[in-house]
């Protein structure tokens, strides 16, 4: 049965994809960055700087909101974007990140994941269905199924297990997904680890299910960039080119920009508001790290030509001093600084694949980031 299309490709520049997604609750320009509100909400900021800052889509976690506050309470009070007052899209993992990250709290078995309550221990199953269930009840417009993901390095009869295994949930999710409500969203999560040959039967094996996207996870858990992009360059051309395709959990600029280079569409990661909690900012011309003492005595803004207020009106001697007195606000602007270089970044993006300069922006981003910060005159 085919599946109703809700992406439209608009552009393309070698591997390089601009497109529109089209959900229930708005429109997603891809390339896109999600950031992540893993309980619903996103860490030191409100929802208006998200939105401000050029964000389309966010992510909620699966795992964590039907722990708390409850995915049944979240349907009773009108769905996750009425319960947060997010008003746009919204994709939620499966809670399959967790089976990796909380290996200690769970026990696999064919069925399902049992977990015991990082919270309160406890026990809970989380199978196929199950997430399913809670992704819908959520209102998520965009849901994926639950798979198994393997940190790497790991032995190979782990990871083709692991694979086989999450295929075999894809289908189960996929007959669980048959009564969602329309335009909702499906994605499958192409695993396979370090090992070609297992991605290629994994990529193969979720375009025969079908699905509405396509993911590919277990990647930026451990390995070097070097063997994620030569994962997606061996799973990008088995995947519909019709059909959006999603890194999880990518990443760094860096890593960002690659992975666009090679055909996704999709990101999400923490690191813009973790590394903001941390004194770190993201910029035009790399990483700067606000604990360090060279920038007490700096009046400069991080970037004075940013079209963000933060990043242009904030010295980083004040950014430093919030930063080593541990003010709240510290964190609260770098993170605010972030999420907005992160979504500009996604935005000149799309405009060099849509002008058919993406490969002279990429040299140039990287030139840019290679100049490092600069020193204060």
């Amino acid at each position: 049965m085919s599946l109703p299309n809700h992406f439209e490709l608009l552009a393309t520049d070698g591997e390089a994809r601009a497109g529109r997604l089209t959900t229930p609750h708005g429109v997603v320009r891809t390339p896109a960055f999600m950031p992540v509100g893993t309980a619903g909400a996103m860490k030191g900021m409100h929802w208006r700087e998200v939105r401000d800052a050029g964000t389309d889509i966010v992510l909620g976690n699966t795992y964590h909101l039907m722990l708390r506050p409850g995915a049944e309470r979240i349907a009773a009070l009108g769905g996750l974007q009425t319960f947060t007052g997010w008003n746009g899209p919204m994709l939620t993992d499966s809670g399959g990140f967790q089976v990796m990250s909380l290996a200690e709290l769970r026990k696999l078995s064919e069925n399902a994941v049992t977990f015991r309550s990082h919270i309160d221990g406890v026990k809970l199953e989380l199978s196929p269905e199950r997430s399913i269930e809670v992704q819908l009840l959520l209102g998520s417009d965009i849901a994926m199924q639950l798979d198994e993901c393997v940190r790497l390095p790991a032995e190979r009869s782990d990871i083709e297990r692991a694979m086989q295994l999450s295929l075999r949930w894809a289908e189960r999710s996929k007959r669980a997904f048959d009564a969602a409500p329309a335009g909702f969203m499906l994605v499958g999560i192409v695993q396979g680890g370090d090992v070609p040959e297992l991605r290629h039967a994994s990529a193969r094996g979720l375009v025969e299910i079908s699905f509405h996207g396509y993911a590919i996870g277990g990647l930026a858990v451990g390995e070097p960039q070097s063997v994620m992009l030569a994962m997606i360059e061996e799973v990008a051309p088995i995947l519909p080119r019709d059909r959006p395709r999603y890194l999880m959990g990518v990443g760094t600029p860096a890593d960002i920009l690659e992975a666009v280079a090679r055909g996704i569409d999709m990101f999400d990661c923490v690191m813009p508001t973790r590394n903001g909690r941390h004194g770190m900012a993201f910029t035009r011309f790399g990483q700067v790290n606000l604990r360090n003492a060279r920038h007490a005595d700096d009046p400069r803004p991080l970037d004075e030509e940013s079209a963000w207020p933060s990043t242009r009106g904030c010295s980083r001697a004040y950014l430093h001093h919030l930063v080593k007195s541990g003010e709240t606000l510290g964190a609260m602007l770098l993170s605010e600084i972030n999420i907005a270089y992160y979504q500009r970044l996604m935005g000149d993006i799309r405009d060099a694949i849509s002008a058919g300069t993406f490969e002279s922006f990429r040299d140039q981003t990287r030139a840019d980031w290679a100049k490092g910060d600069i020193a204060p005159r």
